[in-house]
């Protein structure tokens, strides 16, 4: 069978929402594009900074001018210019900054107006704009250092002072901690991206392996059982009229072959529509090398083993077990060959496994996938051995695999 790894993946219900990062965090991106009007944000907001001037107002006057229609106005606009926050971040940014700073210019209470600044910034830098959102809130303090401490005599309030140094080191802590805490952000949220697809992709590869182990399986399992059919109805149709008892045995071989193709196949397939759950049967192993040798002989093939290996782990035993019937599966298809032999020696923790038969290549096409050998391979590097296959000098073929091999009294 054709070997193709499936990049679908199933999960235990899917990642979770908030593994994701917060709700809503997708609404953010680069452009906007799709994302929802901020409103109740922005209404929240904007009252929050009316509120908070009006406040601001009575505790400062006497030294900045009161709120007026055009000091509202301005409060409005630079919260309003919020709602596109998510559409056209790099705009409201500098668009909030300088209502922010035309707001102080004109000698109004100093209050919330630098919210929407800060909500602004926090949204560019989330956006990708990180050099527009520092510009922005930069110009927003250097000219705040202009208006308060060379132009505050030509503009209101009548009188007015320059501001002390340590209110200016307090609004630039307030511009640093702004944009640190938008990097943070920024930052955080780029490592759960980056985690995401990294789930993602783990979830991916565990889907590949399992689909091509799936394959793998049914590879081994069709291909030595359909070799077997293939030979025993050759033989079934050249006795059907000489020899019909021959036929028939020929036949009950076939009749058993499928039946138990179609059990491993089941077996095989009920671990995709109940993921997780325990197998019903017990995956083969060594344990049934005898037969997997009386299925060859109802081929035609004899086989001889030498040897025992020492009782391992299920995956180990049915590595070792498949690699085996693989093998035997070429020789059936592919050699002129008769006989084959399987030798078993097992040595410091490593078992070496060696089929062998002694040829020649019949060089007739067999019907296979061309993937027998490749399965062997991947199965032997799952368990970190090695595979080497080829034709011997006297025009045999040899199956030399190399497994590490933890014997089941080692375990313990």
């Amino acid at each position: 069978m054709e070997e193709q790894r499936t990049p679908a993946a199933p999960t235990w219900g899917g990642p979770s929402r908030w593994r994701q990062g917060p709700p809503g965090w997708d609404r953010w991106n680069e452009q906007g594009h799709g994302a929802r009007w901020p409103w109740r944000s922005t209404l929240l907001l904007t009252v929050f900074v009316f509120v908070g001037s009006g406040f601001a107002a009575h505790a400062q006057h006497g030294d900045r001018l009161a709120l007026d229609p055009f000091s509202r106005a301005l409060l409005l606009v630079g919260s309003g210019l919020l709602l596109w926050r998510q559409r056209h971040p790099v705009f409201v940014v500098f668009g909030t900054a300088a209502v922010a700073l035309t707001y102080v210019a004109a000698g109004y209470p100093y209050g919330p107006v630098f919210l929407p600044v800060a909500v602004a910034c926090f949204s560019a830098v989330l956006a990708g704009h990180r050099r527009a959102a520092w510009t922005a809130v930069g110009l927003l303090w250097a000219g705040h250092l202009l208006v308060a401490h060379w132009l505050y005599r030509r503009l209101p309030p009548a009188g007015d002072h320059p501001t002390s140094w340590t209110q200016e080191i307090a609004i630039a802590t307030w511009v640093v901690a702004v944009v640190a805490l938008s990097e943070l952000v920024r930052v955080r949220r780029e490592q759960w991206s980056r985690e995401r697809a990294e789930r993602a992709q783990a979830a991916r590869r565990r889907a590949d392996e399992e689909r091509l182990r799936i394959a793998r399986e049914l590879h081994d399992v069709l291909a030595h059982s359909i070799s077997v059919i293939n030979v025993q109805a050759g033989v079934g149709l050249a006795l059907l009229d000489s020899d019909p008892e021959q036929a028939r045995t020929a036949l009950t071989t076939i009749k058993a072959a499928s039946k138990e193709a179609l059990g491993e196949v089941r077996q095989v397939l009920d671990t995709l529509r109940a993921p997780g759950e325990a197998p019903r049967a017990p995956a083969p192993g060594l344990d049934r090398l005898p037969e997997l040798v009386e299925q060859a002989a109802s081929a035609g093939l004899t086989v001889e083993i030498e040897g025992e290996a020492p009782p391992s782990a299920p995956g180990t035993d049915l590595a070792a077990f498949r690699i085996v019937q693989e093998a035997l599966t070429n020789v059936v298809r592919h050699s002129g060959s008769r006989r084959a032999r399987v030798r078993f020696a097992y040595e410091h923790g490593v078992l070496w496994l060696r089929i062998d038969d002694d040829g020649p290549a019949t060089g007739a096409e067999a019907g296979g996938s061309g993937n027998g050998l490749a399965g062997m391979r991947e199965r032997a590097a799952a368990l970190g051995g090695t595979i080497e296959a080829g034709p011997r000098d006297d025009g045999g073929f040899r199956v030399l695999a190399v497994l590490p091999w933890k014997a089941k009294e080692d375990n313990r």
